[in-house]
């Protein structure tokens, strides 16, 4: 910058004034500390200070989530004092409204603001100033807080799970009706397994599309696109008329718990890493509860339509609220969602080359995602975690119908029981992901998610075994806990294996989570003469047995369960890179001096 003393002035034309000569700064230069999208809209003394600050910052150690969340940014604040500053931009605004004087009197005032302030003009200009949320360097809410509307971390928050939860409220709104359907539909036991087979199969494909799919048009679009495509079939399950088309039709419904992928997106691009795995275990949840609530719901809906039309037509009408409720929570998605803090995907008008370079390195990111041996790991664990959820709540119902004798309302009620607790169960994993992930670092996530997962196998096993109408129910409860916890505690390492690949690792862990269905359902609940409590204790001990896999996960920064981090700082590990400050700021591309953030 010394070179620059004394040279001709070039930002402006001088050749009216005797002196042509000053110490302009032409070598700055903002790459990689300030996004260019507000470069383009700050005066040079603003961007001299963002530089020299964010240099600061990441000199003195205090640029990671940690650190920064345990700042009250509600009493820190920057002074800016310039004498002279922000000059260009007011000249630029006075000649433009000099031209706008020439050509429309009446434009004047609003042109002038434009000019001046275009942030408040144009509601795409990334800002992460929100007065009700503190948030990181790239506008991730480093707080949690469900209750609230007024920041976009919080509306994505809730359209996410409302929108999930009626994805799940459609996939399992056919279970609890089942006895009615097979008596009008003559369905046998095979062909019903077949359907609630096919219900996890179809999500499979979708899952694994949705990850990639969010990467590139975001998850608010790719939620909305989901719940529309896919509210047709549930409503079509009004017109099935033989044991063929049923199957089709769950085949189909399976489609929109795709949905799950983008709400876990979606909340990891919107929460930092101190608070996601809450953020990821409250949204997935409570929307998982709409399996419980579509158990207890649907029989009193029946029930209550069957009063004024016969049977074989009741339950048919019955499935057009849970589409109609698909379709409302996708238009609320499109409406009042936004992808990422920064606004929408698709609404980058201003894209960086680099953005769009970003575009054309869909196969590498993909690439990166399956070849990290983490995500399948954890697609295993989903397995036998959310996938052994999905099966007890496809069969639960049938079970204490068959076994114990109970009516189709107090079957319904004892199944929504076990969906239910998701409102608790699952927020509480990715809790006390977070508490262990703050206290003891990568181990205490791992630790806490093989020991949950553990229990809830052997809660299953015994559940199996329990012969009392009570007891069953007691066990299921806490099995309930346990089973759900761990998907939590799943989801709160996630966010950690690859930021780039983020929606692919996501994509295949939540497929692993239907793969596991798919899997038990055939291995242990298809034929005419199932043994269910069998059966069960079978899953449970499956699922201990694949809790055993945590072990092999390793990360050279952090460690693993039993062994300690690598003592070479400069490991090749694709976390340890994607994890990167470099890395992490793909949507505006700040990048601090490529230090690694210490995220757990």
């Amino acid at each position: 910058m010394w070179e620059d003393l004394g040279s001709q002035i070039e930002n402006f034309d001088c050749s009216e004034f005797p002196t042509r000569i000053a110490g302009e700064i032409k070598s700055f230069s903002t790459e990689g500390w300030v996004a260019p999208k507000l470069s383009k809209r700050m005066d040079k003394f603003m961007l001299y200070l963002l530089t020299a600050g964010k240099k600061a910052l990441a000199d003195g150690g205090v640029t990671s989530d940690e650190v920064m969340a345990e700042f009250n940014k509600a009493k820190c604040g920057v002074l800016i004092g310039s004498a002279m500053g922000g000059m260009k931009v007011f000249n630029d605004a006075i000649v433009s409204a000099e031209d706008l004087l020439q050509e429309d009197e009446s434009f004047l005032f609003s042109e002038v603001l434009t000019v001046m302030e275009p942030s408040q003009r144009n509601t795409e200009t990334p800002s992460f100033q929100y007065a009700a949320v503190p948030v990181d360097s790239s506008g991730r809410a480093t707080v949690f807080r469900p209750f609230s509307l007024s920041s976009p971390h919080s509306r994505a928050f809730h359209l996410a799970w409302l929108s999930l939860f009626s994805c799940f409220f459609s996939t399992f709104s056919i279970p609890p009706l089942i006895p009615v359907i097979s008596s009008d539909l003559r369905l046998s036991a095979s062909a019903v397994s077949a359907a609630g087979t096919a219900s996890f199969a179809g999500s499979i494909f979708s899952r694994l599309a949705m990850g990639p799919l969010c990467d590139l048009i975001g998850p608010r679009t790719s939620s909305a696109i989901l719940s529309f495509l896919t509210a047709p079939a549930i409503l079509s399950t009004a017109f099935v008329s033989s044991p063929t088309s049923f199957v089709l039709v769950r085949f189909f419904v399976g489609f929109s718990l795709a949905n799950f992928v983008a709400n876990q997106y979606w909340m990891s691009s919107m929460f930092s890493g101190n608070v996601v795995g809450l953020a990821n275990g409250v949204s997935a949840g409570w929307a998982n509860v709409g399996a419980g609530v579509s158990q207890l719901l649907m029989p009193i809906l029946y029930t209550t339509i069957a009063e004024f039309l016969p049977r074989d037509v009741s339950w048919r009408v019955s499935f057009v609220f849970p589409a109609v409720f698909q379709v409302v929570t996708a238009v609320l998605v499109l409406i009042y969602g936004q992808d990422t803090p920064d606004g929408n995907r698709k609404a980058y008008k201003d894209r960086t080359q680099l953005e769009e370079d970003e575009r054309s390195s869909f196969v590498r990111i993909l690439l990166d995602g399956l070849g990290n041996y983490r995500a399948w790991i954890l697609a295993l664990l989903y397995g036998y975690s959310f996938g052994v959820e999905l099966t007890t709540d496809n069969m639960i119902a049938g079970y204490f119908y068959e076994r114990f004798g109970v009516n189709l309302e107090a079957a319904g009620t004892i199944a929504a029981s076990f969906a239910i607790s998701n409102v608790a169960s699952r927020p509480a994993g990715g809790m006390v992901s977070d508490l262990l992930g703050k206290r003891f670092g990568m181990r205490g996530r791992l630790w806490g998610l093989w020991i949950v997962q553990s229990v809830a196998g052997l809660l299953c096993l015994l559940l199996g075994r329990v012969n009392s109408l009570w007891g069953s129910i007691a066990v299921m409860w806490v099995f309930s806990i346990f089973v759900q916890a761990a998907s939590g505690l799943i989801f709160g390492v996630v966010p950690f294996v690859s930021t780039r690949s983020l929606g692919v690792v996501a994509g295949m862990t939540g497929s692993g989570g239907t793969v596991g269905a798919v899997v038990t359902q055939v291995l242990l609940f298809s034929g005419d003469n199932v043994r269910k409590q069998r059966s069960i204790s079978l899953m449970g001990l499956m699922t201990f047995v694949a809790s055993l896999s945590v072990t092999l996960i390793y990360f050279p920064r952090w460690g693993g369960i039993f062994c300690g981090p690598s003592s070479s700082p400069e490991s090749d590990d694709c976390s340890q890179r994607l994890l990167g400050d470099g890395e992490e700021e793909d949507d505006d591309k700040v990048v601090i001096s490529g230090r690694l953030r210490p995220v757990c």
